[in-house]
């Protein structure tokens, strides 16, 4: 018995960690048959043993809400479904009963809320009980109406999605390989929960319904999913795809879906199934964990055995080396396959590869390919030494629970692309016309080899202008944009030199102690920059290592000749928040976003930070009664809470 409890709290660890990376991160770290296999062994011990942590993936699902937009509890607790991979199981679920089967999109839940006939809220699905309020985002979102003709308040649910189609279309804008989307769920997360509408409203994230949670329940036919669903559709919205089905029926209808599904232009994860009438629906209640009136269902991989020819590994303009699996061909979901990512070299460990092992291969959510299981596991596959690109060392390292192979040469040709792509990018040089595809034309063509040639590309005037993508009104734009970065500030170049761990807020604390000193920063040790409030052992490490190096620090003395670095000078009394600790959180309304606020907090001389200690001055949130993290540790602490206007009154910023 112990043994199997044991065993459930690993597997509830594990979930746990793959659900937090796929949901709140944007990342994944095990395929979904890796996943759906351990839930279900989950799911199985659970009734064997009668044990149900209170961490379990099988009570709480979904992500939690992140701290950067405001949270709000959703009216009922939106819980997952049930689930299955057996057609049979469904049709014995309707037991009679006439049912609806539909899409089960693969996007964000996302839950609107209409008063007046105009769109008052939108808030994601969150943790199932508290979501984040998107509701500048979903004014954005193509397809949804902002005005309906229904006077009362009306709350459905449906899922924002972000077709294949746009999805090709974004990756094709990032030049680097390692920043591209992994799939269009991924984007639409990220796209949903932006700050800044401006940048979801050129996704084309678009909205289908799949539930009409309250109002408009006097009208006829609002008994009945079908009716809802007939409402909804006349009201403006577009609804998921869906069929009336009966036991005789459900079978044909679901080799329908299974065929649709290939040529489908919306991310699907499977089909869902629920009871037609709602009050019958209603009336078997719920579990613990799901309700009674729906059951999701997940296509059962097919699976196919092969042998795997060779791994290859692509390097990446980060420095970051892919593995990619190699095989033999074979037919999967009408299309035939013979490559796969592997994705990094905990999972390459973690199957046993070697070249000649029989494999098992799958489409995950039948279209992305996966190795599925190693049924050699000889282990035998050599991790690469050097990197494809240049033939330099690699070596492995550990990130986010997981082993990745980099390119340590730092001349290599693709890692000096992504160095100049972040020296020319908006928070340090700011030069624009300068993407990754130009830049690696100038390394290619010997233009630069060092920041201080992006200054001296007027040498190569006559090559440029004749360079697809150039001409002489491109050019002149080109070499404006240069020559107006030359007028900028140490903390931009600092962080434009792509130190280890240096962002652009520990840049601008490293000059503001040094006071704007260069040289006493680069001749500073570990010990005296490990003292510093805020920097560490981890940064202080990483800065002395870069100015350390002889190479670096040519290069820097290189640079600096070509640019005008203003110095700020404090003015008297205007230090007003020397001292203070502030914690900003939530969305704002005086300022274009939070950057905005902390510089001129810390034009005063206080300090953001980015959780609350019981050293914080005060939080700042405009949603000053929330059950946020942040706000529930200010309480506990006894920090106070102040909103925007609240603080800029109170410390003299009006």
């Amino acid at each position: 018995m112990q043994n199997k409890i044991e065993r459930i709290k690993y597997l509830v660890e594990t979930l746990n960690t793959a659900a937090k990376a796929y949901y709140a991160e944007d990342r994944e770290i095990m395929s979904n048959l890796e996943y759906d296999a351990l839930y279900d062994e989950l799911v199985s011990l659970e009734e064997e043993t009668g044990v149900t942590l209170a961490n379990s993936p099988t009570v709480n699902v979904g992500y939690e809400a992140v701290d950067e937009l405001p949270k709000e509890r959703h009216a009922s607790p939106m819980l997952s479904l049930a689930k299955t991979k057996e057609r049979g199981e469904l049709q014995s679920w309707l037991a009679g009963h006439e049912g609806v089967l539909s899409w089960k999109l693969d996007g964000l839940t996302v839950v609107l809320t209409y008063q007046g006939g105009k769109l008052a809220k939108a808030v994601t699905r969150g943790n199932g009980e508290i979501g984040e309020v998107i509701t500048a985002n979903a004014r954005t979102f193509r397809n949804i109406p902002l005005s309906i003709p229904y006077a009362g308040e009306l709350v459905l649910r449906g899922e924002a999605v972000i077709t294949y189609a746009d999805f090709e279309k974004v990756n094709a804008q990032i030049a680097d390989e390692a920043a591209k989307y992994k799939n269009p769920r991924n984007l639409c997360s990220g796209s949903v929960r932006q700050l800044n509408s401006e940048i979801t409203a050129k996704r084309s994230v678009r909205f289908y319904a799949f539930q009409l949670v309250s109002g408009s329940e006097d009208l006829p036919g609002m008994d009945t999913v079908l009716g809802r669903f007939d409402f909804l559709q006349k009201l403006g919205f577009e609804v998921v795809e869906h069929y009336a089905v009966t036991n005789d029926t459900i079978l044909e209808r679901i080799n329908y879906f299974e065929k649709a599904i290939e040529t489908y232009e919306v991310p699907s994860d499977g089909l869902v199934l629920t009871y037609n009438d709602i009050h019958y629906g209603i009336s078997l209640g719920r579990t613990a964990k799901t309700p009674r009136h729906s059951i999701a269902f997940k296509w059962k991989d097919e699976l196919k055995e092969t042998t795997l020819l060779e791994m290859e590994w692509s390097a990446s303009r980060t420095g970051l080396i892919n593995p990619v699996a190699i095989f033999e061909p074979v037919e999967l979901e009408g299309t035939t396959v013979s490559r796969a990512s592997v994705h990094n070299v905990s999972i390459v460990k973690g199957l046993k590869l070697g070249i000649g092992d029989r494999i098992t291969v799958y489409k995950a959510n039948m279209i992305i390919p996966q190795i599925a299981e190693n049924l050699t596991c000889s282990d035998t596959l050599v991790i690469p030494a050097v990197c494809p690109v240049c033939g330099g060392p690699t070596q492995i390292r550990s990130a986010n629970e997981a082993q990745s192979l980099y390119c340590t040469n730092e001349a290599c040709p693709a890692k000096q692309i992504k160095s100049f792509s972040q020296f020319v990018s908006r928070d340090a040089m700011n030069i624009d016309g300068l993407s990754e595809a130009p830049l690696e034309k100038f390394v290619d063509m010997g233009f630069l080899t060092e920041f201080a040639d992006l200054y001296k590309l007027d040498r190569y005037r006559d090559r440029i202008v004749t360079m697809e993508g150039f001409g002489e009104k491109s050019y002149q734009n080109l070499m404006d944009s240069i020559e107006a970065s030359r007028k900028t500030t140490l903390p931009r170049v600092i962080y434009g030199l792509g130190i280890a761990n240096i962002g652009a807020a520990n840049a601008k604390m490293l000059c503001k102690y040094f006071q704007y000193d260069l040289e006493a920063m680069l001749s500073a040790d570990a010990e005296t920059l490990g003292a510093i409030d805020g920097v560490g052992e981890v940064i202080a490490g990483a800065f002395v290592e870069y100015t350390h190096d002889p190479g670096n620090l040519q290069r820097i003395h290189n640079l600096m000749p070509c640019l005008e670095v203003e110095v700020p000078r404090a003015e008297t009394g205007s230090q007003t928040l020397e001292g203070c600790i502030f914690v900003i959180t939530g969305s704002l309304n005086h300022f274009e976003n939070r950057n905005e606020l902390k510089d001129l907090i810390e034009s005063k001389g206080g300090k953001v930070t980015g959780s609350v200690t019981g050293k914080t001055t005060c939080l700042i949130n405009n949603d000053v009664t929330s059950s946020s993290s942040k706000n529930k540790k200010a309480k506990e602490l006894g920090v106070p809470i102040l909103s925007e206007d609240d603080f800029l009154s109170e410390y003299g910023l009006t």
